[in-house]
């Protein structure tokens, strides 16, 4: 089995990591622009060869993991080189807009758009992670559009490395990712910004920061590079969460002035809910 990872990073080069493992026989391809990358990722075993696009004509499996904007002028042009039993996947954290710049495209039936929701605030491929995968949800998107015999090949490939399968439609993915993912992101990157700005010692930061606000701030340590684009892609769903957020933060700032201390309480025992679910989903894994 050929494989190749366009973009060495946390995903892909977790993904080829895995695949190493899982399928020994496989071969691993790396195209990266950043030449670095894929010296690095050499020199780590993320990756067997460097490769160009010219190269996917050999290609059985292609991993598309570059941030989305990149990704919407890439896929194209990767469906234009594969050939017929190539199947390719790509692993962004937006899925409408990238499944609408595939849909006409004649080998449409090649592509199988993918979430797996797994990572880390690093990134590059010294941040590539055995078992990044396993017990993970996969968010696969109109599946139904994908040829069956390659969603077969994707499928157990995704199996293998231990993840737990979800359909589900490229809009409805895009407003609850919001919810879950984006807008947790933002929330860390401008706690860090409120901290930064107002503690100018960074000795103090240091010194009281508890574990508390360092699991809370730990996304802002992500590549703006990747994050930037995301919020762009998913501008409409981001606005809709971020606009209820700060409604609910409204509202506890209103409740502090008023001295509401019971009502406080009520607001936070209300949410301690979100254990059980997060439990739940534990368990599920």
């Amino acid at each position: 089995m050929k494989v190749f990872v366009i973009g060495i990073g946390l995903i892909g080069g977790s993904m080829v990591l895995d695949i190493k493992a899982h399928y020994p026989e496989a071969t691993i391809y790396g195209i990266d622009t950043n030449e670095k990358h894929l010296q690095q990722a050499l020199e780590l075993g993320v990756i067997d060869k460097a490769a160009t696009m010219d190269d996917l004509a050999i290609a059985d499996f292609v991993i598309v993991s570059v941030p989305v904007n990149v990704a919407l002028g890439l896929l194209p042009k990767v469906l234009d080189l594969i050939n017929d039993n190539a199947i390719v996947l790509e692993v962004g954290s937006t899925k409408n807009p990238i499944c609408e710049v595939v849909a006409t495209h004649s080998r449409r039936r090649n592509f199988i758009a993918t979430h797996p929701i797994a990572g880390t605030e690093f990134s590059g491929p010294s941040a590539a992670l055995r078992d990044l995968f396993k017990g993970k949800t996969n968010i696969i998107c109109e599946v139904e559009k994908t040829a069956f015999k390659l969603q077969e090949k994707a499928l157990e490939v995704f199996k293998t490395l231990g993840m737990r399968i979800r359909y589900m439609d490229p809009k409805s993915h895009d407003k609850h990712i919001a919810y879950v993912s984006h807008l947790s992101h933002i929330s860390s990157f401008m706690l860090g910004k409120t901290v930064i700005d107002k503690e100018k010692d960074e000795q103090d930061i240091f010194d009281m920061a508890g574990s508390g606000f360092e699991s809370t701030v730990r996304l802002a340590k992500s590549s703006p590079a990747m994050w930037t684009p995301i919020f762009e892609q998913n501008k409409a769903q981001v606005l809709e969460s971020l606009e209820e957020y700060i409604s609910n933060l409204t509202k506890f700032k209103d409740l502090l002035v008023q001295d509401n201390y019971q009502s406080i309480y009520d607001e936070m025992a209300s949410v301690n809910k979100i254990k059980e679910i997060l439990n739940g989903i534990s368990v599920k894994k």
